[in-house]
């Protein structure tokens, strides 16, 4: 088996069962719609052996930065350098922009080696939701439910919040939403969160916004909408939120580490990104 040569190429949508099966091999969570919906609107990239998929990469251009993700491989072909050549060419797909990460433990090495620098820690928290309490908004903000017509300023809001190019990503997010919630403040969208199916539930992310009071009560709504059922987040370790995550029921099971291949994101306009899309995604 070891004698086997490789061959490396752009994945394409007849590869994802066999990509979704080897996620499903490493116990990973991910749905073959969570892969479609990388695979159309990103660059991935596949290793096959003997027309074997044994690999996967992917490169998510997103402005001046481009996250890279689900790289896996299948354990029995580990330890060849396939890993390492599929980062290659899904770096090389980064740029002009510059690659930004989370890494595992067990990946961690791999990254430090190609030059990427650590900027934080995100924790996966996940479990059946509780109902919490809703804290009351200062007297200018109200939170509802985003429409259509809010599309523009949620867009905006994303790029502040996470120093991404968010376009695409929203482009497809907005057709697997199931609820939605936004405060608004003087007829201006001031912060937002989003929840739709993936994994083994539900996910919410992104959470944008300009405090923690706000991205609290953002994901109190929508808990309320699905209690009982399992809920996954992927927060910044310095987001505030892990004390009162526990209270909600979404326990810490794993963490990563933020690593970019030159100067990290940095959010403006006075918001910031309290809860990853996904962690391929950023």
């Amino acid at each position: 088996m070891c004698a086997q040569p490789c061959t490396y190429r752009p994945m394409s949508p007849a590869d994802l069962p066999a990509a979704h099966g080897l996620s499903a091999q490493l116990n990973w969570p991910h749905r073959l719609e969570d892969w479609s919906l990388l695979q159309r609107t990103f660059k991935g990239f596949v290793a096959c052996v003997d027309d074997q998929l044994i690999g996967t990469a992917f490169a998510c251009p997103q402005g001046a930065f481009a996250t890279i993700g689900l790289v896996v491989v299948n354990p029995d072909f580990q330890g060849r350098g396939i890993g390492r050549r599929l980062m290659e060419q899904a770096l090389e797909a980064c740029k002009p922009g510059i690659a930004i990460l989370n890494a595992s433990v067990a990946g961690a090495p791999l990254y430090l080696s190609q030059g990427f620098v650590e900027f934080g820690i995100i924790e996966q928290r996940q479990g059946l939701a509780h109902a919490v309490e809703l804290q009351a908004l200062p007297e200018a903000e109200h939170c509802r439910a985003l429409g259509p017509s809010d599309q523009a300023q949620q867009l905006a809001l994303a790029n502040a919040g996470s120093a991404l190019e968010r376009s695409a990503i929203f482009a497809q997010l907005h057709d697997t939403l199931e609820h939605t919630a936004g405060i608004e403040r003087d007829g201006q969208l001031q912060a937002l969160a989003l929840l739709r199916r993936a994994g083994r539930g539900h996910c919410i992310g992104p959470v944008i916004a300009e405090n923690l009071e706000q991205a609290k009560h953002l994901i109190a709504t929508l808990l309320a909408r699905i209690p009982g059922q399992f809920v996954r987040i992927d927060v910044p370790q310095d987001s505030g939120l892990s004390e009162w995550l526990t209270l909600a029921g979404l326990e810490s099971v794993d963490c990563v580490t933020q690593m970019a291949l030159g100067t990290p994101p940095q959010p403006a306009g006075g918001v910031r990104q309290f809860a990853l899309v996904s962690q391929a995604m950023g």
